[in-house]
């Protein structure tokens, strides 16, 4: 099925779990995919999979490599290997954003499926696999995949720096929707399993050179990208901004959630079962006020692990945050620990109590 012609007369095509862009003449491509991945010039299409065999179930593998696993999709979806590439995910095709921002005769388009709920990830946290001698372990699902699209001819250094600027766009996306990663108490950057492909327009006779953040071209990459992968997001998993108006999404990676909530009530005594105790916690956690002293509660924390604020000062602000929030109990201690994983453990501790506390008074 045609899904979407773009303005050079490439066409994207739905068709077997896969979106596969199909070119009209000679493209310049990098991408990050295990088969015919790095910068190719004789590729005539590329591809997006989503590797579920059906609902509900996990990625698998039709060979013993993920490179050769892509190469028999490429054959299975018609296509000549040697002259495609492609990157695979668990999100669903049907779930794809399409963006395009245009000027001056160039048109940049953001072809994105995108799921982090389950594997985002901030750069720098713990691995989850080490590879040996090219074999590694399975990961989780959940990958933001890109497919950038500019009808311009792009030097090659230029269609490396396009990448660098549509992973900057992406990170921001990310990032003004406060997702979590799932392997640190971080915002995420992204997730372990992303994918991007970078095509520009080898026949096209507008030429350039910079696709950098003060260029035209960059800031038509950052629009386009930073508006598909949030489009996508929310369509895969709902994750958007009224979603993330919640003390529980702002805090989870903190280690604050529902679970841990219902066994601190439980164990001070709380009166509610379960299930009307969840109800009702449901109802709190999107007050407006809560949410608000929550997120700065949140960003102490944040600006405390990056070093841009001492364990003085967050908990002093802390404790006022707390305090404006009516709290009277939750304070564990008034002294100043020494020891940075000390500092982060009482601030959370003090809001898991406070919150406590709130949800005991009110029922």
């Amino acid at each position: 099925m045609l899904v979407y012609t773009l303005k050079n007369g490439d066409e994207l095509y739905k068709y077997q779990k896969s979106l596969v862009l199909c070119f009209k003449g000679k493209r310049k491509v990098l991408s990050t995919g295990p088969h015919n991945g790095g910068y190719r010039e004789n590729l005539k299409a590329v591809f997006n999979n989503d590797g579920k065999p059906a609902l509900g179930m996990a990625c698998t593998l039709k060979a013993p490599t993920y490179e050769e696993h892509m190469k028999i999709l490429s054959e299975e979806l018609g296509l000549e290997p040697e002259n495609t590439s492609g990157i695979s995910t668990a999100a669903f095709m049907e779930n794809v954003a399409v963006k395009e921002e245009s000027f001056g005769g160039v048109t940049v388009t953001a072809i994105v499926t995108g799921g982090i709920e389950t594997n985002g990830g901030r750069v720098g946290d713990p691995a989850s696999w080490v590879e040996v001698e090219g074999k590694a372990e399975e990961v989780k699902h959940g990958t933001i995949n890109i497919i950038l699209h500019i009808d311009g001819d792009l030097t090659e250094g230029t269609v490396a720096r396009a990448l660098v600027t549509c992973t900057e766009a992406k990170t921001a996306a990310i990032q003004e929707l406060l997702a979590p990663s799932r392997y640190s108490m971080g915002i995420a950057t992204g997730s372990g399993t992303d994918g991007t492909i970078i095509i520009s327009d080898g026949d096209s006779k507008l030429k350039y050179t910079n696709a950098g953040k003060h260029s035209k071209l960059g800031e038509l990459i950052g629009k386009a990208v930073k508006s598909a992968v949030k489009e996508a997001l929310n369509k895969q998993s709902g994750l958007c901004p009224k979603r993330q108006h919640n003390i529980i999404r702002r805090m989870d990676r903190f280690g604050i959630t529902e679970e841990s909530l219902w066994n601190s009530y439980h164990k001070n005594g709380g009166k509610l079962i379960k299930p009307v105790f969840i109800d009702k916690l449901e109802h709190l956690s999107s007050e407006n006020d809560l949410v608000t002293y929550t997120s700065l509660y949140a960003h102490l924390l944040d600006q405390f692990i990056w070093d841009l604020l001492s364990a003085k000062e967050v908990l002093k602000a802390g404790y006022m945050l707390l305090e404006t929030m009516q709290s009277k109990k939750s304070l564990v201690s008034d002294k100043i620990p020494q020891n940075k994983d000390e500092v982060i453990s009482v601030m959370i501790e003090n809001y898991q109590n406070f919150i406590t506390d709130l949800l005991l008074e009110k029922y």
